[in-house]
């Protein structure tokens, strides 16, 4: 009698969980049948929507509802606070599956390689991400004394810095932030953030509605200077191509025009502004030099040779996400991946058997969560194609048991989807006293103990 398909699936966000939906909703899943086993170094799943977005973006938040449901189904199970490779590496996962998926995503800041950006009160907005998403691996503590902030960058991770470091942290108080988040910005300081882009805001990558959302707070005076608002001919057939991209422009021209208020902290936009050395004083930020650029008729700029230097105390770097290296598996170490064909991992020309990859870490960190359904279906027909054609291994331990033993033998101690179950209830019953929908548990050990791991 034929046994199901067997595959683990190393990393527990969203991409992972979309390429087990899909796996769940092909043939094979009918006969011979799949069984999905997912690797979560993490003691919680979800990835970056637990621990990349913004707490006050409870909407995104809500994608956990639809992702719950696939990991509700009786084919799936799911092992939290397992370390790839320090706990189970490839060769292990190769004795009990017939094939891996890697939807290890990207966690660490691409470099900005200019002057200064090392010094201290230079951060990358990942960590800092990181910080106020109570991750669990991150210091309990953030340093927020500057008055004045550069954020470099312009797209929805940007705001999301720009957004947390100038509301209060009252405002912030309904949502699951932990205790150690809100004494912190309870203490920031900052009361004037300057964003910062290259180009102009036809090229801006925000979303509109995330923009908007920057203007609704009532601590919040967005500000945007009326000479950025300019347009080249490339810029016009962006906005003609992208409705989006048309939207954004349209937000920034209102706020362009408009009188300043009175709300009490400063949020400037800035575009046309190249950002070409930190500045420093006793080996920290004490300011940011930017060059100003213009468009060249396509869309893009270049350099004018007038050059700014901005009073700020602090600089944090949104200039995008990069993926850490795999072990065992080939690395581009320019676009941060791993080489593929369509989800196939590519060594030396060739696939490397059972071995594939779905998410940021196939793709690049770009494009909105959503897009990572269309990786994991172009993932996921490769790897049925190959077991359609006998091109998978055979796993010599497939029992489901097998892994169990495996996990024992070198004592690690996991979590699992009934764990998070009770870790929800637990974060839950913490947010209730004070009316939230939660409040996180951001210590290792809390998370495990809350688990019953």
């Amino acid at each position: 009698m034929p046994r199901p398909l067997r595959v683990a699936v190393v990393g527990a966000g969203p991409a992972g969980i979309y390429a087990a939906d899909a796996l769940l909703k092909s043939e094979a899943a009918a006969d011979p049948g799949v069984s999905i086993d997912f690797f979560e170094r993490l003691p919680a799943p979800f990835g970056l929507i637990r621990y990349g977005v913004a707490p006050d973006h409870p909407r995104i938040k809500g994608i956990i509802t639809a992702l719950h449901q696939v990991l509700d189904k009786p084919q799936i199970r799911v092992f939290g606070n397992v370390d790839y490779p320090g706990d189970i590496g490839l060769d292990d996962l190769r004795a009990f599956y017939d094939a891996v998926v890697f939807s290890t995503g990207a966690n660490a800041d691409r470099a900005l390689g200019i002057p200064g950006i090392d010094l201290d009160g230079s951060y990358g907005a990942a960590d800092f991400v990181s910080w106020y998403d109570g991750h669990p691996d991150v210091a309990r503590t953030w340093p927020l004394e500057a008055e004045k902030v550069a954020v470099l960058g312009v797209g929805n991770v940007a705001l999301d810095v720009a957004r947390i470091l100038a509301k209060t942290a009252d405002e912030l108080l309904p949502t699951e932030i932990p205790p150690n988040v809100y004494g912190g910005l309870a203490a920031n300081k900052a009361r004037e953030i300057h964003v910062f882009g290259r180009r102009g805001p036809a090229q801006a990558k925000f979303s509109p509605m995330e923009l908007r959302e920057l203007d609704h707070s009532p601590s919040i005076e967005v500000i945007v200077n009326p000479e950025d608002i300019d347009y080249d001919e490339g810029s016009i057939a962006t906005r003609r191509a992208s409705k989006q991209a048309d939207m954004v422009a349209k937000t920034l021209e209102n706020w362009a025009i408009r009188d300043t208020g009175d709300r009490p902290h400063k949020l400037f936009l800035h575009f046309f502004e190249s950002p070409v050395e930190v500045l420093g004083q006793g080996g920290r930020v004490s300011g940011l030099r930017t060059e100003r650029t213009a468009l060249d008729g396509s869309g893009n700029v270049t350099g004018t040779g007038e050059f700014r230097d901005w009073d700020v105390q602090a600089v944090y770097r949104a200039v995008g996400y990069l993926s850490e290296e795999i072990p065992k598996l080939p690395f581009d170490l320019g676009s941060g991946t791993v080489p593929h064909e369509a989800g196939r991992v590519v060594e030396a020309g060739r696939h490397l058997p059972s071995a594939y990859v779905t998410g940021w870490i196939k793709r690049g960190p770009v494009g909105l969560i959503g897009h990572t359904k269309g990786d994991a279906n172009e993932t996921v027909a490769s790897l049925l194609d190959d077991h359609a054609n006998d091109r998978l291994h055979t796993p010599p331990a497939p029992e489901p048991e097998a892994v169990l033993a495996f996990l024992r033998e070198r004592n690690v101690r996991y979590t699992t989807w009934d764990g998070w179950y009770r870790l929800d209830a637990a974060e839950r019953a913490l947010g209730e006293p004070e009316g939230r929908a939660r409040v996180k548990i951001v210590d290792r050990e809390g998370m495990l103990h809350a688990s019953g791991a």
